[in-house]
This record gives structure tokens, C-alpha cells and sequence, in this order.
């Protein structure tokens, strides 16, 4: 369930374009306007306005916010304005190929979607950057099982809707990863990317269910204590976001801001990417967990108009 808030009555994007232009001219940008309006329309909508905005002005809304605004909060405002998979192909790029490599951001983002998603993302990655697309920067980037388990991730067709699982399917996955982990010296990689890769998350939750039930050991501690570094952390990413996507962002954004600083990348990307998927789940997951609103937190670890913009997505504490 979405957090985001947008007018009851439908908006006209050719005056949003108009006040978005007005807040830019004089001296400094209105940034509260402009919060006001992108931060309170959904995707179609901006896809409304910048089309407006470059049919009115002859330039593009992404290129005046990038000259207008400045710091964190230009990087959330240019990220949101963008539809969701052109978001995420704008955050895989800029993690295999800014000026630092983060491996995390691009796992996160590739395990946590779905087949369909990935292949708007794919497309979406190819217009924009064009060269050889994502698989091709993931294997220049990536290495090793990490690398194998990225790109079998990327191409396999698993099952989206609605599923009654197999449990009899579910304890023979479940099995095969015991033999291919903990009852054997060493670990079978293939075995893993194999299961992890090309089951559906309906499915995986039940092998997860199933390993605990057979062994008496959860499959998140097996796959910590079988595999390390990215490698492990996809696997992770998968399991995790099968048997709870909001339980898995609750925790990637307790991450980000706990202790002394704050991940304003991570922080900015799962708050961009999740506020039209499904902040409300992550919300309450976030308060269960860790006893305090999402809000709360975001408001004590950011400030200024970066600050107004993400708790304007984030939505108010019910």
C-alpha cells in the first residue's frame, strides 16, 4: 500500500508546469513549491508535467530542477520525478558506474523485483544508457557466483501471481539446499543460484518454511553461515524480500540511519522507490520493529527541504 498523498480532485499538469516554472524564476528556487507539487503526484501525473513543461518552456523539467535545486535534496526530487522503472535503471547505473561502485545498491535493486519489473528495467536502462545494457555492465561489474547469481536473476521467467505452492516441491528444494550446504564440506554455489534464482517467492517462503521444519535451523542462518560478501547478500535479499518485502525495507532503512550519520543514499532510494509500492506495509513494519515511527526518524536524521520532501512521500504517522 502506498504512502503517497495526492489530491482528491485530479490535478491540470500544464498549470503544475506553469508554477513549477514560477517557482524557479526570481532569486533562488521555491523549493517549498515544488515540494508541494512533485511530491503529491503520482507517476502518471509527472509524466503529465514534464511533457507539459517541455511543450511550454522547449526544455526538460529533469534539466531545470538539476540547475534550480542542490544537495540531497535534488538527488531524491531528480530521482522521484522519474517513472519507476526509468528510477530504477537511474539507480543501477549509478551503482555500477559512478565514481564509486556499490554493489549493494545494484543486488538490492535486482533481487528485490519481480521478472516483469526487470524486464521494463532492462528496456528502460538500454533507451537511457544505451551500450550494452544492463547485463553487460552486471558482468563487468559483478564477479564470481555473485555475478552468476545477478545475471541468472535477471533473465529467469519466475511465476508472479496468484500461487497455491507446492509443498512437496517446496521440501525437495529445501532438501537440495541442505545437501548442497550444511551437510556437505564446502557449498555447492550452483545449487543455490539455482533454487534462489528460478523459484517464485511464494515458493521460496515455503522452502524457507520447510528447511526450518525438516532441520530444525532457519535457511537465513544457512545461507550465512554457507555463503559471504555480495554473493551472500543476494541470496539474502531474495529469501528476505520473499517471505517479507516490507519486513526487508523496515530493516535496509533502520540501517541507514541508525548510529552516528546517516546513508542518505540508501536512504533516498528505498523512500523514492517504495512510497508509491508499499511504504504503509513498511511503516507499521518499521514501528513493530523498532519501537519508533518511520517518520519520526527520518525527521531526526535529515533537515531543511530535503527533510519536507521525504516526509511528504514517507506520509504522516495514523
Amino acid at each position: 500500500m502506498a504512502s503517497l498523498s495526492v489530491p482528491p480532485v485530479p490535478t491540470d499538469p500544464r498549470r503544475d508546469a506553469i508554477d513549477l516554472h514560477r517557482a524557479f524564476k526570481g532569486f533562488g528556487c521555491d523549493a517549498t513549491a515544488v515540494t508541494a507539487i512533485l511530491a503529491h503526484r503520482d507517476a502518471s501525473q509527472r509524466a503529465l508535467i514534464r511533457r507539459h513543461y517541455a511543450a511550454v518552456y522547449h526544455q526538460d523539467l529533469l534539466h531545470r530542477l538539476a540547475a534550480e535545486l542542490s544537495g540531497h535534496h535534488k538527488r531524491a526530487v531528480l530521482l522521484w520525478v522519474l517513472d519507476p522503472a526509468s528510477r530504477d535503471a537511474a539507480v543501477l547505473h549509478q551503482a555500477l558506474n559512478g565514481d564509486v561502485t556499490d554493489m549493494r545498491a545494484a543486488t538490492e535493486v535486482v533481487c528485490s523485483r519481480t521478472p516483469s519489473q526487470l524486464l521494463v528495467v532492462r528496456q528502460a536502462y538500454l533507451a537511457r544508457f544505451g551500450g550494452g545494457g544492463l547485463e553487460h555492465d552486471v558482468a563487468v561489474r559483478a564477479s564470481g557466483d555473485h555475478q552468476r547469481l545477478l545475471l541468472a536473476y535477471l533473465r529467469s521467467p519466475r511465476y508472479e501471481g496468484p500461487e497455491v505452492v507446492d509443498m512437496a516441491a517446496a521440501a525437495r528444494d529445501a532438501r537440495e539446499l541442505y545437501r548442497a550446504g550444511e551437510r556437505r564440506l564446502g557449498t555447492d554455489e550452483r545449487t543455490f543460484i539455482r533454487v534462489f534464482s528460478e523459484r517464485s517467492a511464494a515458493h521460496m517462503a515455503a522452502v524457507a518454511a520447510a528447511y526450518h521444519h525438516m532441520y530444525d535451523r532457519s535457511l537465513e542462518k544457512a545461507v550465512k553461515s554457507e555463503t559471504s560478501g555480495n554473493f551472500g547478500f543476494g541470496l539474502l535479499t531474495i529469501l528476505r524480500c520473499a517471505e517479507s518485502q516490507a519486513k526487508y525495507f523496515a530493516k535496509v532503512l533502520h540501517e541507514a540511519m541508525k548510529g552516528l550519520g546517516t546513508n542518505d543514499t540508501t536512504l533516498i532510494r528505498v523512500v523514492t522507490t517504495r512510497a508509491e509500492v508499499d511504504m504503509q506495509y513498511i511503516k507499521a513494519e518499521y514501528h513493530r520493529s523498532y519501537k519508533r515511527s518511520l517518520a519520526d526518524a527520518v525527521h531526526s536524521e535529515t533537515s531543511g527541504n530535503y527533510r519536507t520532501f521525504l516526509l511528504s512521500l514517507v506520509g504522516r504517522d495514523r
